[in-house]
């Protein structure tokens, strides 16, 4: 684990423009919860967005190859990615990227799909969408919550991790992609499996906001949600132009809390030279802004006033260029269990 950070903190000195925008959507469709969804003329007017901005959309394992070897990307470039594979994302979303010509990840988990559930793709599809420039990608076998388990199961993360081999081997076999590249349910993680991730060659997404860049950590990469009350475009510009935090060391950043962590203290170093440094904020779930501390001129610590919430929640931080007109990004999420150790479902 060591290295690996030693080696993310290196690149964070050396290239800082690297900029990638990863959004993520569930459902394009109608008639689906609002909460996870956008309208196919809300999805529209997007896709036409970026294709005026002239954003450089690239295949989401471009990135990943890019990061792992030390690439810098242009700072307008733009992953798209789906989870789950409900089929409204083929009937609806499809037809738009084709129309522009982008590539894209569909993000699968194989039960729903060897159930046959009906809102979900299945095998022929999927694989009339990779003709068309899909990527197929891996959810975990049956969408579970991958790190509720670590109290009570010793097994736990050779189980988490047998399920997440299992289900690269099926997408394999059903359409010949193999790109090791997973994308967490419920965006829930935590260190141990993100390091065993590491080892085995896999990338992974969070569901934490921010742009991707070369000092963001390949097992933990950041996506901004698209639905409900974020798929607002004229908010949705802001994301797309955004930056990745020059973050140039974390401590106490374990996503998965334990019962006593209810108000965790996140320190953040930075690299400052092109932020408004007076100008970050710093924001909690259902806290609104709160007031950082600092430590020196490129170090602060964060901590919520009151106790967060079992479940998950984020610490957002934002603070605009000196230099480009936009603004850096950066999300921890986090997981807390409730009193007696168990999860809040969903």
């Amino acid at each position: 684990m060591l290295n690996r950070l030693l080696f993310i903190l290196a690149l964070a000195f050396t290239s800082p423009s690297f900029a990638t925008v990863i959004l993520m959507y569930h459902h394009v469709a109608e008639d689906t919860p609002k909460s996870t969804s956008v309208t196919p003329a809300q999805f529209a007017e997007q896709m036409q967005y970026i294709k005026d901005q002239k954003f450089d959309v690239i295949p989401l394992s471009k990135f990943v190859q890019s990061h792992k070897q030390g690439i810098e990307l242009a700072d307008n470039t733009m992953v798209i990615t789906f989870d789950d594979g409900y089929q409204d994302i083929a009937d609806n979303a499809a037809p738009i990227l084709e129309q522009h010509g982008f590539p894209y990840t569909l993000f699968v988990s194989i039960a729903p799909i060897e159930s046959k559930r009906k809102s979900m793709m299945d095998w022929q599809t999927l694989n009339q969408l990779a003709k068309q420039g899909a990527e197929i990608a891996n959810h975990s076998y049956q969408h579970d919550h991958l790190v509720h388990q670590v109290n009570n199961d010793p097994d736990w993360l050779a189980k988490t991790l047998a399920d997440i081999e299992k289900t690269e081997t099926l997408i394999k076999q059903n359409t010949g992609q193999n790109h090791k590249i997973l994308a967490y349910p419920y965006g829930e993680y935590n260190l141990e499996l993100t390091e065993a991730l590491a080892q085995r060659g896999y990338a992974a997404l969070g569901q934490h906001s921010g742009a991707a860049g070369l000092s963001s950590d390949l097992q933990a990469l950041p996506r901004f949600p698209v639905a409900g009350p974020f798929a607002n475009l004229n908010s949705l510009k802001v994301k797309m132009h955004s930056l990745p935090m020059p973050i140039t060391g974390l401590k106490g950043h374990q996503m998965q809390l334990t019962v006593e962590q209810t108000r965790p203290l996140l320190s953040v170093s930075l690299d400052p030279k092109d932020l408004q440094i007076k100008q970050l904020r710093c924001f909690i779930s259902g806290q609104g802004q709160q007031q950082v501390n600092w430590v020196d001129n490129r170090s602060f610590t964060i901590q919520a006033e009151k106790e967060l919430p079992p479940g998950r929640s984020r610490y957002n931080c934002t603070a605009p260029s000196l230099t480009k007109g936009r603004y850096y990004w950066f999300s921890q999420a986090w997981l807390r269990p409730k009193a007696n150790g168990q999860y809040p479902e969903g």
